[in-house]
């Protein structure tokens, strides 16, 4: 199986538990802040908590969804699956693009023709009031072909992989297969090139510069959105209390 984030190979167990911890850490925070800014305290915190339970309860099932669909495809496309983002992440940059590239790969074309219908119909089917946004993220390292300043580098890694993610886009959009979904994909998906602003870093710290550069598709859920408009709202109020 591919390598998380870390450079390490996790089970799904030991990634739901630091899940579960997220949700319960979050969900006293909710309540905490609840408590503070309101005067009905506990209809506040009662509507946080059911939030917070729908959310978790949401990205779970989304997972699932996931994990049951494309699991048996991980491997043989280099991908991986990360159930905190509900990300499903393209590895191997190779196969992905040329370097200094915006053109899909064969390789990768044929990726996206057996991945995306099967994408688009699971969680259109499954979860489209669930849904506010799907993101495709393009990704590079932090390094430029013969530049030096890290500024310029930037830069030109940033109009690469907005080049890089349209022309995803593009391809996706354009697969056959697809008629009765293009409505709900023109209202969903986004093309998002982020240049080496996330790179992924070693255990030691250092850039993965091959990880780095890669190809993500992410899912951003209503109820998410929902939690951070809420501390969006209140947290000028937290502030003049600390």
């Amino acid at each position: 199986m591919p390598e998380t984030l870390s450079g390490r190979t996790r089970n799904s167990e030991s990634d739901w538990i630091s899940v579960s911890d997220l949700m319960a850490g979050l969900m006293m925070v909710f309540m905490l802040i609840a408590i503070i800014y309101a005067k009905s305290a506990d209809q506040r915190a009662q509507n946080v908590t059911e939030i917070v339970t729908e959310w978790q309860d949401t990205e779970l099932e989304i997972y699932n969804a996931l994990k049951n669909e494309f699991e048996d495809d991980l491997v043989r496309w280099n991908a991986e699956i990360e159930p905190e983002s509900l990300t499903i992440r393209f590895l191997s940059p190779e196969v992905l693009f040329a370097q200094g590239s915006a053109v899909l790969e064969p390789r990768f074309q044929d990726i996206l023709t057996d991945f995306i219908p099967r994408y688009i119909a699971l969680l259109n089917q499954n979860f489209e009031k669930q849904i506010r946004e799907i993101r495709i993220e393009g990704h590079t390292s932090s390094g430029f072909y013969g530049i030096q300043d890290d500024t310029e580098a930037f830069i030109k890694n940033m109009a690469l992989s907005q080049a890089r993610t349209r022309a995803v886009l593009n391809f996706s959009m354009n697969i056959p297969g697809l008629e009765k979904w293009q409505d709900w994909m023109r209202r969903t998906i986004s093309a998002n090139g982020l240049s080496s602003a996330r790179i992924i870093q070693n255990a030691d710290g250092i850039e993965n510069k091959r990880r780095s550069r890669r190809v993500e598709f992410t899912i951003r859920t209503k109820t998410k959105e929902a939690l951070f408009e809420i501390l969006d709202r209140i947290a000028p109020a937290i502030e003049k209390r600390i």
